[in-house]
């Protein structure tokens, strides 16, 4: 699932999902997820990660409910997994992927 999308939450607060290449390499791909108060500053935080090369154009692969509820449910709503999702494999802290 490439690309990517956010969701504005009634808040005024956006959650942004973004499916990348893996830091880890091996033609992976995971699924990022980001709430922060708008667009911008979830991509910036994604970028002081390390993440340099993050942009969202376009809004054609929005968070499903599922994951906007994985990532408010979190304490640094920063989350990751593969995708496709392995078959029951749960969301990840953000940490988990740059260390690896």
């Amino acid at each position: 699932m490439p690309g990517g999308g956010f969701c504005r939450l009634p808040g005024g607060s956006v959650v942004v999902a973004l499916s990348l290449p893996s830091p880890a390499g091996g033609g992976e791909r995971v699924r990022v997820l980001v709430h922060a108060a708008n667009r911008p500053r979830a991509l910036t935080r994604l970028r002081n990660l390390g993440l340099r090369a993050v942009y969202l154009r376009g809004n054609t692969h929005p968070p499903t409910p599922d994951e906007i509820t994985a990532v408010l449910h979190h304490p640094d709503g920063l989350l990751w997994r593969t995708t496709p999702s392995r078959a029951q494999e749960l969301w990840h802290p953000i940490g988990a992927l740059l260390r690896s």
